[in-house]
């Protein structure tokens, strides 16, 4: 067992890191306010190669392995929130699901222009009835010859007004036996005629990022956009949570971290009663907990990019990190805000900007509820997993660095 960081993995650590620290530290406030996107965060990061991290170069990626999306993802949010969602949406829901069920096709058609940056792709799943409960969506996708016509709406999507594709599932048969046999999921072209697409503003959190809703209206879809098979959509989605639960909790360890290297500096200069309240015992005891968070939050989210490495199913170990990541991130932020005390409560620091921001991810990409029905299912014996027709592939780094003309 080895918890060493590879020279890659290092170098993956700092180029996120002077990316996340140099270009969006120094003006995140100021786009947190105005509830505005970073105009060029994105640009910049498909530029960096951040953005198709995970890929085989001959999918337009960077060969590196999942444990590399996951350090980036600690790094990102480390600074902001805005930019880890990025990476969830963008790579973890939309070009990971289409690199483990997308054809060879489908691979160069959609993946390799996701992976350079070319494009943005989000995953369009939550509808203004339905959040978790994903056999209760109500979106349509009806057979008209080869293609499909897609009807539906989309809530709470992240990217929604900057995304070029979104992994959408739809209703393909109106009386499956099972609620979760007749969805299907397909990747849409958000440039098509029939869809219309909106910003939703006034968010407590994650302001500079950009969330909204996509209307599909009599949406032609070609027979090619199908993810998968007919019918397999419920696997195809949950395998994208899987994906995407992981970007959040490696994400939330970068918002313990920095929580506590927050806390850290102002409890060493911030005097009262005539000394450091570092030197308090009490204000030691919130210290050393988003300390021994942050370790834990790091091994949970390790563990998972190892399984993904090996090409191991996560699903239970992917619950236990997102759940675990994003209730610590909340708790360290709220602690570090009573650290900070009335400073604490401006946006002078960031500390109420990562509170904010934190709150959200403990509901987003399945709740803490959900999470727990998950464990408890596992611990129970009632749930266990079951074989894939498609399964994430295993990282092999002589193939993924091997260079071929795809796209």
């Amino acid at each position: 067992m080895d918890f060493d960081l590879s020279p890659e993995h290092r170098m993956t650590q700092k180029m996120v890191r002077d990316f996340a620290a140099k270009e969006v530290a120094p003006v995140i406030k100021e786009f947190d306010r105005r509830q505005e996107p970073i105009p060029w965060m994105l640009p910049r990061m498909g530029a960096l190669g951040i953005l198709g991290i995970c890929f085989p170069l001959r999918y337009g990626g960077q060969g590196m392995d999942y444990l590399s999306l996951g350090l980036a993802c600690e790094e990102l949010e480390a600074v902001d929130s805005a930019l880890r969602v990025a990476m969830s949406v963008h790579v973890g829901l939309c070009a990971a699901t289409v690199f483990q069920w997308g054809t060879e096709e489908q691979k160069r058609e959609f993946l390799v222009p996701l992976a350079r940056g070319e494009k943005y792709g989000c995953g369009a799943f939550t509808e203004p009835g339905m959040g978790s409960d994903v056999a209760a969506m109500q979106s349509h996708a009806r057979r008209d010859g080869s293609d499909y016509i897609l009807n539906g709406e989309k809530m709470w999507i992240s990217l929604a007004g900057l995304a070029d594709f979104a992994l959408v599932t739809a209703r393909t048969d109106p009386h499956p036996g099972r609620q979760v046999d007749g969805l299907s999921s397909f990747l849409v072209d958000l440039h098509s005629p029939g869809v219309t697409r909106g910003d939703l503003h006034g968010k407590l959190g994650v302001r500079a990022g950009s969330t909204g809703w996509l209307h599909f209206q009599d949406v032609r879809l070609p027979k090619r956009n199908l993810i998968g098979e007919e019918g397999e959509g419920f696997k195809v989605t949950m395998s994208a949570f899987d994906n995407g639960r992981y970007t959040v909790g490696s994400g939330a360890t970068g918002l313990i971290r920095a929580c506590l290297e927050a806390s850290v500096r102002y409890a060493a200069a911030r005097p009262a009663f005539g000394k450091p309240i570092a030197e308090r015992q009490l204000i030691q005891e919130k210290i050393a907990r988003m300390a021994q968070d942050y370790e834990i939050a790091r091994l949970l989210y390790w563990q998972v990019g190892w399984l993904k490495n090996q090409g191991k199913r996560s699903t239970l170990q992917t619950s236990y990190c997102k759940k675990f990541a994003t209730e610590a991130s909340f708790e360290a932020a709220n602690q570090a805000l009573q650290i900070h005390g009335a400073y604490g409560f401006s946006d002078e620091y960031d500390v109420e900007r990562y509170l904010r921001n934190a709150r959200g991810a403990v509901i987003y990409e399945g709740s803490s509820e959900i999470q727990a029905l998950i464990q408890a299912g596992y611990a129970l014996g009632e749930r266990r997993d079951k074989p894939l027709r498609c399964e994430l592939p295993a990282y092999d780094a002589a193939a993924w660095h091997k260079e071929s003309q795809a796209g």
